[in-house]
């Protein structure tokens, strides 16, 4: 077992033990200087497969102008992927020409160095005329934690990043409004702006998990038929604390590729405080889907790998490649194991968990113990079917967690790739069975949940007793409430604490006074977005909305992108929703309104007054490439093949030079944790495509609907956040 890690949300400072480098991944930038595209040739490069592509000169990863002259490709090496051959190459983007391939031997990067002679990359046109370009390279190690935390820049250490000269993120603090300032005659009585929203409600996060394979289920909640029952392992009435646990042969355990075991725990920034009402903003967070300049860069003859971190934007978006080049094709499987005591909020993180990966794009299910048990045994079981000192009702307990963990790797034996395994899980016995069963098929990482704050766990026990099928039949509340307080402490009785395998242990996180996360044995570039992730969601009740900007002139002309200023109808809207703002959030001072950097939106914003102004590259609209400025006519005219392999698959669609709907995904991911980690409602004033890539993840809707969602002019969209889940309201200020 590795040593442990843990970080004190109410401290400014991080505890780790263990060499930084153990564990971490390379995170490498290529360069191109003073290449201009001659035709419609642009830099690229192919090598060794998974890291750059493909040897297909077809497949070869383009380069990315970085500056007028600078062309980059950032990519991250997993421990088991350092050794890496490759080549530049200039080729058209739309493979429609000859590739011109440098001249000489393929370049061989290894363990943060380039081997051999250094030279320059030769490209030769004809006989007479030869190419050269000077290239360069940058690689530093980074731990996986610091990777996925990346696009935060240290508080003091490190600027924000830019692309051509425009910051990632800025601040305006001014309260200061427009000129005219509001209007007394758009004075809104915010109800009569309600309509409808799609049809919602509050669900009990446990009912919309996997439903069990093997059980025959009439629909009613008074037990189920098992068909080809799995062997039960039978768990002994009283565990004794004292005895060391028996677990799985270290030397046998499974390791699946690209999940590599390390020694020491990777270190994460401390969670950074909030700006206030000064401007003081700490939080240099981006998301550009751009490579950022980076303020050194190694050159070829003398290149070392530093433990820096690099720029901001560049690892996000190089994050993004490693994860779509090294995650499935790595045939890795991961399941996480929820570990607590019952009203812990373990179904409600392992709900967030689910929707937070499933909207990166990860094959993620969540598997719910209480649900096979209720379509087992009935749903009207009382605490006396949970007692230690109960034999039959720990087998059939034992049996329906095994029967949910065969489903579950079942399913990742078919493609799945992240399961999440939902109970209580509350001894080292129940655990030891779980590792033997997942054995060879998947890594297990074992997330604890602890709450010692008696107010949380009287608030959660009566919710689960109003809201869990356990209790839909009992109709004297006091009731359900002593039976659920029984059966707590029936758990309590044996409860062990995690102490094995690789874990993620959760303290007091849902108080909203910070908390304190620990991590044991955990390395890998997915484990450590999970650990983000899970290092800045909460429970504090606060709303979140989302606007497209006001009508722009593009919007009138019915042309897409670009960058115009808003119409006299648009303007409208800005006054109304400034008016709406200053009354929702009239009691709500540590509020703030957020924008991309396009004038329209900022426009929009601008005659909001009182709150801070954060402006985000992240949230500009999806890049339209070549199209830009155009209307869907004139694609469909003028680009039919582009109109058609468009219109047949949205989400996928990359514009030429542009963005697709799961690049704008990539790019927001540092928005939607940043909002995750608010305490105070947000105002969010961007674009549609934008807005509905967010609204998804909020809603829980498939990547493949996300470029059909309705996102309508004028309209705001209000997203309440907290224990029950997420609830929507909608406001229609104008036609």
């Amino acid at each position: 077992m590795g040593t442990g890690s843990s970080i004190n949300l109410d401290s400014d400072t991080t505890s780790h033990t263990g060499d930084d480098d153990a564990g971490g991944q390379l995170y490498v930038s290529l360069k191109m200087e003073d290449y201009t595209p001659k035709g419609d040739l642009f830099p690229h490069v192919f090598g060794s497969v998974p890291l750059v592509g493909s040897w297909d000169p077809s497949k070869a990863l383009p380069m990315e102008r970085e500056s007028s002259s600078m062309w980059q490709l950032s990519f991250v090496v997993s421990p088991n992927h350092e050794t890496l051959d490759f080549k530049f190459l200039l080729k058209s983007k739309d493979n429609t020409q000859p590739c011109i391939v440098e001249e000489g031997p393929a370049r061989q990067f290894m363990g943060g160095a380039l081997q051999g002679i250094t030279r320059l990359a030769q490209f030769k046109l004809n006989a007479d005329v030869v190419l050269e370009y000077r290239v360069c390279i940058k690689a530093d190690r980074v731990s996986p934690f610091d990777l996925a935390a990346s696009w935060r820049a240290y508080q003091e250490n490190l600027e924000p990043s830019t692309v051509r000269g425009i910051p990632d993120v800025s601040i305006n603090s001014s309260h200061e409004g427009g000129e005219n300032g509001l209007s007394a005659s758009l004075d809104l009585d915010l109800e009569q702006y309600v309509i409808p929203a799609p049809p919602t409600s509050v669900v009990y996060a446990a009912n919309l998990t996997e439903n069990p394979r093997s059980l025959k289920y009439d629909g009613s909640d008074h037990g189920a038929e098992l068909t080809n029952p799995p062997p039960t392992i039978k768990e002994p009435e009283v565990v004794d604390p004292g005895k060391e646990a028996v677990g799985p042969d270290p030397a046998k355990m499974h390791h699946s590729t690209g999940m590599v075991e390390s020694k020491s725990v990777g270190t994460f920034s401390p969670v950074q405080k909030q700006y206030n009402d000064k401007g003081l903003f700490v939080d240099r967070g981006v998301g550009s889907y751009r490579l950022a300049k980076s303020a050194s860069v190694t050159s070829l003859p003398d290149s070392e790998s530093k433990n820096s971190m690099p720029a901001a934007a560049g690892a996000v978006a190089a994050a993004a490649v490693a994860d779509q080049m090294l995650g499935p094709k790595e045939d890795m499987h991961l399941a996480i194991v929820l570990v607590g005591l019952p009203a812990r909020g373990k179904t409600f993180t392992a709900a967030k968990l689910t929707r937070y990966l499933r909207w990166l794009g990860h094959d993620t299910k969540h598997f719910n113990v209480g649900k096979y048990r209720r379509l087992k045994h009935g749903a009207s079981l009382s605490a006396d079917f949970f007692r230690v000192d109960n034999p039959e009702g720990m087998e059939a307990r034992n049996e329906v967690a095994a029967l949910a963990m065969d489903d579950m790797i079942a399913w990742m034996q078919e493609g799945g790739q992240v399961g999440i395994f939902d109970a209580t899980n509350s001894t080292s016995n129940r655990r030891n069975m779980l590792m033997k069963m997942a054995e060879g098929k998947c890594k297990i990482i074992f997330l604890e949940t602890l709450c010692n704050d008696p107010k949380i766990i009287e608030r959660n026990i009566r919710l689960k007793v109003q809201q869990s099928p356990d209790y839909a039949e009992e109709t004297d509340f006091e009731a359900g409430y002593q039976d659920f307080k029984m059966r707590l402490d029936n758990y309590e009785k044996v409860y062990e604490p995690v102490n094995e395998g690789s874990y993620i242990k959760m303290i007091d996180m849902a108080s909203g006074k910070g908390g304190q996360i620990q991590v044991n044995n955990i390395s890998g570039y997915l484990p450590g977005r999970i650990v983000f992730f899970l290092v800045n969601t909460h429970l504090t009740p606060r709303p979140i909305f989302l606007t497209r900007h006001g009508e722009s002139r593009d919007n009138v002309r019915g042309r897409i992108g670009g960058d115009t200023v808003i119409s006299e109808k648009g303007e409208l809207y800005a006054k109304k929703l400034a008016n709406f703002v200053e009354k929702r959030l009239k009691n709500e001072r540590a509020a703030s309104v957020w924008t991309s950097t396009l004038q329209r939106t900022i426009l929009t914003a601008n005659q909001i007054v009182g709150f801070p102004k954060v402006q985000w590259r992240a949230l500009d609209e999806i890049n339209a490439g070549v199209c830009d400025g155009m209307t869907y006519e004139e694609i469909k005219k003028n680009m039919p093949e582009e109109y058609e392999s468009r219109k047949k698959d949205k989400l996928r669609y990359r514009y030429p030079r542009g963005e697709s709907y799961l690049d704008v995904i990539q790019r927001l991911e540092p928005v939607i944790i940043e909002l995750e980690r608010q305490r105070a409602p947000v105002v969010v004033v961007s674009h549609q495509a934008v807005l509905r890539a967010l609204y998804a993840y909020f809603a829980d809707r498939p990547l493949k609907e996300i470029p059909h969602i309705e996102m309508p002019l004028h309209t705001i969209i209000e997203i309440q956040m907290g224990v029950t889940g997420v609830q929507e309201k909608r406001y229609k200020l104008m036609d």
